[in-house]
């Protein structure tokens, strides 16, 4: 039979305190044991914790992730250590040892493409004639962009700013429905507050523009602002990351086949990805894997970053795997071209203080730099994805980080550890195949 439990009235307004005890008394048993359950995860310092309760709403506690790095990674010829938040336990591991198969093999590239972010101002005109409305918007253009100054002119001192203003028709896909387009440079922030804040500014501008206009009729005047929004799909805020060798530079023992036969293989299994959804998907995860663990551990928004990723893999109406590899005139090279709008100013970047360590571990990049970055170990994490596919194959690994996990559930002493680490290194790792051996080992203990 289900609780039937009143609604936690004016929730927001209570202290951390009050927000705890009201949750536990309503939703656990154990009152005194979960409290102190949330209070675990406190940060000592006062101070920071009051930074952390305030990144969201209706704080109760941290939920901490592990933070890692991925040490040598060599990226336009400069030896780095990445830090990386994520729960996959093989992702790090993964990655680190791409960085190192790189290393002695020219390490990875990255060059930002562009870095041209967009938003618009969605709108219903009802008025007939669109040349007509058209004409308006040249005329009034300069204007609108005029009364942007006083939120740009910082951004324009930095080299960024607003870069075009547009009018787009999209009539045939919904009645009396147009935008303004506009697009952005947000130099080493990631820009959506300013973004956000100067397309809501151009509505209400062009609505009390609109309305005035004497060369227009009542109906010609009535505009309806829908929305002013950026978008988080950045198809011109672009960087490109790639390694490359001789073929035969590709040989190495683990593989168990020639570097010939390594690299059709894995030149096979990209294609896969270009035309098959169900690997595509799965390709495009392992990409993000790395990427995310990077975007987090800097302090950005990995949400955007996600969907600017897939909504990039499905451009052309099919979705499809993001990287790339072609195998000619003796030379094997890989790449990944994707989009993506990240910050090294403002935000979390700026509050986090691991956000902070971070970028300091990888000497305070700007967002160009930052996006390079992310790129190669979003081709290296894909790098070794597709390895082990086409080798050994993806659970030789995965099973390995498997084992640590049901060990540390089982709550294994070192010893215990070490015996079972021997025991399944060639043996099938499930919960109850370890779960059995470890009793096994108490019994005879």
């Amino acid at each position: 039979m289900k609780n039937e439990r009143r609604p936690l009235n004016g929730f927001s307004k209570l202290s951390k305190f009050e927000k705890i005890d009201l949750v536990v008394k309503n939703y656990f048993s154990d009152s005194d044991l979960v409290k102190n359950q949330f209070k675990n995860f406190w940060h000592d310092d006062e101070n920071v914790q009051r930074t952390l309760d305030e990144f969201s709403e209706n704080t109760l506690t941290n939920f901490p992730f592990p933070m890692g790095v991925v040490p040598n990674l060599k990226l336009n010829d400069e030896l780095l250590c990445v830090p990386m938040v994520i729960e996959e336990s093989s992702v790090v591991a993964a990655s680190a040892r791409s960085a190192n198969f790189w290393l002695s093999r020219g390490g990875f590239h990255a060059e930002v493409i562009s870095s041209v972010k967009s938003g618009q101002v969605h709108f219903i005109w009802k008025g007939e004639n669109t040349e007509k409305l058209q004409a308006f918007f040249d005329s009034v253009k300069e204007e609108l962009l005029h009364e942007t100054k006083p939120l740009t002119s910082n951004m324009e001192k930095r080299g960024g700013g607003i870069l075009a203003l547009s009018l787009v028709d999209r009539t045939k896909d919904e009645p009396g429905y147009y935008q303004l387009s506009a697009e952005f440079e947000t130099c080493d922030a990631m820009g959506a507050n300013f973004i956000n804040s100067i397309l809501e500014l151009l509505g209400r501008t062009f609505k009390e523009k609109i309305s005035e206009a004497s060369d227009l009729s009542e109906s010609e005047r009535d505009v309806q602002i829908v929305m002013a929004i950026l978008s988080n799909y950045t198809p011109k805020s672009r960087v490109r990351a790639w390694v490359q060798c001789k073929i035969e530079d590709l040989n190495d023992p683990s593989f168990g086949m020639s570097a010939e036969e390594f690299a059709e293989k894995f030149a096979r299994a990209i294609r896969i990805s270009k035309i098959d959804v169900t690997r595509a998907t799965t390709h495009n995860k392992g990409i993000m894997n790395g990427i995310d663990a990077v975007v987090v551990a800097t302090g950005n928004d990995f949400r955007a970053v996600e969907a600017c990723a897939h909504a990039y893999a499905a451009r052309d109406g099919q979705y499809r795997g993001l990287s790339d590899v072609t195998v000619e005139n003796g030379l094997f090279t890989f790449s990944l071209e994707i989009p993506m709008a990240i910050g090294t100013v403002g935000g979390l970047t700026s509050l986090h203080p691991l956000a902070r360590l971070s970028l300091d571990m990888l000497g305070r990049p700007n967002a160009h730099e930052l996006m390079k970055v992310v790129a190669a170990v979003g081709l290296a994490q894909n790098f070794a994805a597709v390895r082990s596919l086409v080798t050994s194959g993806i659970q030789k690994g995965h099973m390995k980080m498997h084992l640590m996990n049901i060990l540390n559930h089982l709550e294994a002493s070192e010893a215990e550890r070490e015996s079972a680490k021997a025991h399944f290194e060639n043996e099938v790792i499930s919960f109850k195949s370890v779960r059995d051996y470890i009793s096994h080992l108490r019994h005879y203990v």
